[in-house]
């Protein structure tokens, strides 16, 4: 892969993460942006994608990673050896690579992130499905393939119907600057500050 381009892999657990995605490739033209996702969400399974997509060339991975399957071991300590790992930027001028991975988490979910698209909230959620039902007190959203594709792209999707993106960076700012301030632990994403690093990237 030339080196011409700043070319990201976004590495998400799932479909969400890849349609989302997908749907945002429009905004970047000048960066190249590829998301994929592990055939089976595990520890094991990204670090296998995230060596792939050193290998392959890239200059950003960027790990969108959903912190509820992460609450309980073994998978939270496989995680933050995952993230140590990464801390630094790989420099392998000899094989031509030159690569930073980063971590992005939300709590509970990516559909968080969505919601933010329409409202802000901190409230906790128990599980996934409280979070989804919330989300369509705004917009019709399911969390299947058929939906995905029916949306013709997440990102418009959410937008026709009412959402918007710079209001969902705003708050998922806010949540994190309120993670930091109260020691929260529950309801928060970091996807603002993914999608505005791919936006300096494209400049």
């Amino acid at each position: 892969m030339g080196r011409q381009r700043t070319t990201i892999l976004v590495l998400g657990e799932g479909p969400t993460e890849f349609f989302y995605f997908k749907s945002l490739c429009d905004m970047f033209k000048r960066i190249t942006v590829k998301p994929d996702y592990p055939k089976h969400t595990s520890i094991k399974e990204l670090e296998a994608k995230i060596a792939d997509g050193v290998a392959m060339g890239y200059s950003h991975v960027f790990c969108v990673v959903d912190m509820d399957t992460k609450d309980m071991e073994p998978e939270r300590t496989l995680y933050q050896k995952l993230k140590a790992k990464y801390a630094k930027p790989i420099e392998k001028p000899k094989k031509g690579i030159s690569c930073r991975v980063e971590f992005f988490e939300t709590h509970r979910c990516t559909e968080l992130f969505f919601l933010y698209y329409f409202h802000y909230t901190s409230r906790p959620y128990d599980e996934q499905e409280s979070l989804i039902r919330d989300l369509n007190k705004y917009v019709e959203y399911r969390k299947t393939m058929e939906f995905f594709i029916k949306s013709k792209g997440l990102h418009g999707y959410f937008e026709r119907n009412g959402g918007n993106l710079c209001d969902a960076i705003a708050r998922a700012e806010r949540s994190m600057a309120e993670k930091r301030t109260s020691g929260r632990s529950y309801t928060y994403s970091d996807l603002g500050r993914l999608i505005k690093k791919m936006a300096e990237l494209q400049k």
